[in-house]
């Protein structure tokens, strides 16, 4: 007995940060993020809910973490895809577009995405990295000061509703047109502009790369080094 408990001891200690969010990744994007426990995370790495609870209070702050870092990996990605340059008008569009028919075609992506909007931690993080984003690609004086006060917030709310879209009758491709000339609006895109990256977009294959967005974030978390003192 006494040996036994010196192993799950051992074990608690052998099980880091990034352990739990690489294991906690694949659970989200296999199982779904509303349907995996801390619980099951620590039977998955043979460790207690109480270690892991230890660096991530809640399942909330894991989703903190990987929402940060899908942030990162879905801008690199959406500006290879869109093939013009660093942080791109169409790379924006593009991100939107991929993500929305990931929801459209998959419940657990869709649960994956909807939670971290829901979340007020994870929320918090999409602002910051949209409002950064935005500063770089909306060059107006104009523009940053909208973004400063509300713009995010409203961007936030139209990203949020396009994903978590109920109602099918409208085809997708006119809520999504919809809702891309809304956010370019917002950002004072003059209308031709606004014309041009929409159709851009929509001739993209973002069907297809919604599908990848989640396989390969999978194999990027795996890659990336996220111990932070753990």
């Amino acid at each position: 007995m006494w040996k036994g408990e010196i192993k799950i001891r051992k074990r608690k200690l052998n099980t880091t940060k990034s352990d739990m969010i690489k294991i906690a990744t694949k659970m989200f994007i296999t199982k779904g993020y509303s349907a995996t426990t801390l619980r099951m995370i620590a039977d998955e790495l043979d460790t207690s809910a109480g270690h892991i609870s230890f660096y991530f209070p809640s399942k909330d702050d894991m989703l903190a973490v990987l929402t940060n870092m899908l942030c990162e990996f879905q801008r690199e990605m959406m500006e290879l895809e869109a093939g013009e340059g660093m942080s791109s008008l169409l790379s924006i569009c593009l991100e939107l577009m991929s993500m929305a028919a990931a929801c459209e075609e998959d419940e657990i992506a869709k649960d994956f995405l909807v939670s971290s909007y829901r979340s007020s931690k994870c929320l918090s993080i999409i602002h910051k990295n949209d409002t950064a984003r935005a500063k770089e690609v909306f060059a107006s004086e104009e523009g940053k000061a909208l973004l400063k006060e509300w713009a995010e917030y409203l961007v936030a709310g139209i990203e949020q509703a396009t994903l978590n879209a109920i109602d099918k009758s409208v085809p997708f491709e006119t809520r999504i047109s919809f809702a891309l000339n809304t956010i370019m609006t917002i950002y004072n895109v003059p209308e031709d502009i606004r014309r041009i990256k929409i159709e851009k977009v929509l001739a993209m294959d973002y069907r297809s790369i919604g599908n990848r967005i989640f396989k390969e974030f999978k194999e990027y978390v795996e890659k990336a080094n996220i111990i932070n003192g753990g």
